[in-house]
């Protein structure tokens, strides 16, 4: 942007020597280092924190599909990367012995429901016990929880997606044991129905950031188009702030100054963009307002350079 302005300047001073309004001598071309220095301290420096810019990423969650009751899958019907809703089933598990468990405690909670209506006849002629009664109804009680856990379990046989989304990698097969350790997901869920734009801001800048300010990203994945939010929230943390538990004492390391991650909340509630597209967001703060336009022209000038050059 200097470069192009710079350009200008010197166009400007041509079309002026060439007019004879300016002497053509060496002091009026050295006013270009003069007109440099002048762009750096009025525009360029402040711009750094009245409109701070950095490296922008798209992200979503994933899921580890770990299936809460273990069994030999019979079906799995869910296609690798095809888009699927909530609520549709990605795989099914062998119901046979779930379904056994729920029939047997069905059998045991009415057994002790009929014993209960005995005993409490018996009670009430005095050929019982008030303990028989209340012994026999806790075990009521107790079987009818069970029977909530056998159907709950029965249920969980067929494990549905926790959201809109599509599944990659589909290894899984119909005769595989699926088991409920959480180090070993039978696939992995890809949440579709939320994504999330973090932009990483230099340290120096976050004084100026609030929540609320307007944002402007242009994404490598669509070039010549200007994507508009605000923030959403700047995260006081970073990633060597963390306090890691361990056996040994912290060692010695050389302190960096990590960038802040600043979340940023689309205007657009259903964006076009895949998740991992990289870019580059501007946060327009309300210091140095002046700047703001020569930060616009130039995240314009990014967005319609990422058409022919990969690594801008």
């Amino acid at each position: 942007m200097i470069a192009f302005l710079t350009l200008c300047y010197v166009g400007i001073l041509a079309l002026l020597v060439w007019l004879k309004f300016l002497p053509n001598t060496l002091w009026t071309w050295l006013s270009t280092l003069a007109w440099m220095v002048l762009l750096f301290v009025v525009l360029f420096i402040p711009m750094q924190w009245g409109a701070p810019a950095g490296p922008a990423r798209t992200m979503t969650y994933t899921v580890q599909i770990i299936p809460n009751v273990a069994g030999p899958v019979t079906e799995v019907p869910v296609e690798a990367n095809r888009p699927i809703k909530k609520g549709d089933v990605l795989f099914k598990i062998d119901p046979t012995t779930y379904e056994a468990a729920l029939e047997a405690t069905q059998a045991q909670l009415n057994f002790q429901e009929l014993r209960l209506k005995q005993y409490e006849q018996l009670a009430s002629t005095a050929a019982g016990t008030k303990f028989q009664v209340e012994e026999t109804a806790a075990q009521v009680k107790k079987f009818a929880a069970e029977l909530e856990t056998a159907k709950w379990n029965l249920q969980e046989t067929t494990v549905r997606a926790p959201a809109d989304g599509y599944v990659t990698y589909v290894a899984l097969r119909p005769g595989q044991r699926v088991v409920t350790f959480p180090f070993q997901p039978a696939m992995t869920f890809v949440d579709t129905s939320r994504k999330i734009v973090g932009v990483h801001i230099q340290q120096i800048y976050q004084r100026h950031l609030a929540r609320g300010q307007k944002v402007e990203m242009a994404f490598k994945t669509r070039p010549g188009r200007i994507y508009t939010g605000t923030v959403n929230a700047v995260l006081q943390v970073t990633h060597e702030s963390q306090a890691v538990t361990g056996g040994t004492v912290p060692a010695a390391e050389i302190i960096q100054a990590e960038p802040f991650f600043v979340r940023i909340k689309l205007d657009d509630p259903e964006p076009d963009l895949p998740a991992g597209t990289a870019g580059t967001a501007a946060i327009y703060t309300k210091s140095a307002g002046m700047t703001h336009i020569i930060r616009k022209v130039m995240i314009r000038m990014e967005s319609y350079m990422n058409y022919v050059i990969p690594w801008l």
